[in-house]
């Protein structure tokens, strides 16, 4: 690096997402003219469908092409409204949306929002990986709380109070869970968001995989409290990662200060893909039921054929499209380093894997698989993965 090269300590110190580190990896062998079975990547492999892309079409066609209202289409916010209606029985005004390029920039809107210097906000331990960076990037301080695979992965509420302190802003909900693929039950999401307001801080509620659950039912944060920020967005439940549609649900007395920020940094969401969400949420179900299926399928296979590697599954995942498994005992002759163990299956096997430690701590030397490909590459990537383990004995 040049001596003269003055870049912030905000850009020095974020951490890489090393998620994408292993799949800049893969396309590298690829290009190399390996075959790579992806395992890493959360991103469906369906394509969006086609009433969706119809959608958009049309609005191509109309003319559809301009800036629209900085907090979203009003007949988008209206479907958001009307669908939370009829999921989770809370209503929800129009006014309360804030529509994004994504749930990554709601995010960046809510921390951006809600946080002063030092404030913290408790997040499980393991989490989405970003997470952290969003609220250190904001000025704040994440708090990580460990959740343990013979407890589902699952908060518990007493041990989110104990590390409460003076400075907690808000608590971070994730469920399904990504990396896990567990939900958190009712009676505990009930808990943290009576402990929530009795303490004054916020509940935040990523809801990106809802839709995505086999067994049971996901709830909404807004099911229990009213003093809550929801993330969610189209590119999990409607495969339309790049369509790069989101939205934010917020108390209405967050909202201008969140829309000040949108109308600088954004302007507003794209107005095609706003149309296209629009007939995501309207005429879609038939497909979402179907893709939903599907993932059921990949995911009752795929079970069965990881715990057969030895790798450690305590409790079934029953969302999402993940599998968060405990390699302790491969990653082990990699000094315990699941980042080490990641990259020499992808050498050697050619399979994609995320390591646990992108997700925190407390994963370190568990790897996550995405079901989010076909039964074909997933019985592929067990059988490399198989022979891979073979060379561990």
């Amino acid at each position: 690096m040049s001596e003269n090269a003055c870049i912030s300590k905000r850009a020095r110190d974020i951490t890489p997402f090393l998620v994408m580190d292993i799949l800049e990896a893969a396309h590298r062998l690829e290009a190399e003219g390996h075959d790579v079975i992806h395992l890493e990547i959360g991103e469906p492999d369906f394509d969006t469908p086609e009433c969706i892309k119809e959608a958009a079409k049309k609005a191509l066609t109309d003319g559809e092409t301009h800036y629209t209202h900085s907090l979203g289409l009003l007949p988008l916010r209206e479907a958001i409204c009307e669908d939370y209606l009829t999921r989770y029985g809370v209503t929800v005004h129009p006014d309360q949306v804030i529509v994004t390029q994504g749930t990554s920039p709601a995010m960046l809107l809510l921390f951006s929002s809600i946080i002063e210097a030092c404030d913290q906000v408790i997040l499980s331990d393991p989490a989405y990986a970003c997470y952290d960076n969003f609220i250190r990037f904001a000025g704040g301080e994440p708090v990580r709380v460990a959740v343990s695979e013979d407890d589902s992965f699952q908060y518990r509420p007493e041990a989110i109070e104990a590390a409460m302190t003076g400075s907690t802003r808000a608590i971070l909900l994730n469920s399904p869970a990504n990396p896990t693929g567990t939900l958190l039950s009712a009676e505990r999401m009930r808990a943290v968001a009576d402990i929530a307001t009795r303490t004054g801080a916020s509940i935040i509620s990523d809801e990106i995989y809802h839709g995505l659950v086999y067994e049971g039912r996901e709830h909404s944060a807004l099911e229990f409290t009213d003093r809550c920020f929801v993330l969610n967005g189209f590119s999990k439940l409607y495969a339309m990662t790049g369509w790069r549609l989101g939205y934010l649900i917020a108390p209405r007395e967050f909202i201008r200060p969140m829309q000040k920020l949108c109308q600088n940094f954004f302007i507003s969401a794209n107005s095609v893909a706003q149309r296209a969400g629009i007939a995501a949420l309207k005429e879609s179900a038939a497909d979402v039921a179907r893709m939903k299926a599907i993932y059921d399928e990949r995911r009752r296979y795929l079970l069965p054929r990881i715990k057969a590697l030895g790798l450690g599954v305590a409790h079934d995942p029953t969302g999402a499209f993940y599998v968060l498994a405990n390699a302790r005992h491969w990653a082990e002759r990699f000094g315990g380093s699941s980042l080490k163990l990641a990259f020499d299956i992808l050498e050697k096997a050619h399979v994609g894997v995320t390591p646990g430690i992108d997700f925190g701590a407390n994963a370190e030397g568990f790897l996550r698989f995405s079901y989010a490909n076909s039964l074909t590459n997933l019985a592929q990537g067990m059988d490399r993965l198989a022979a891979y383990a073979r060379t561990l004995d």
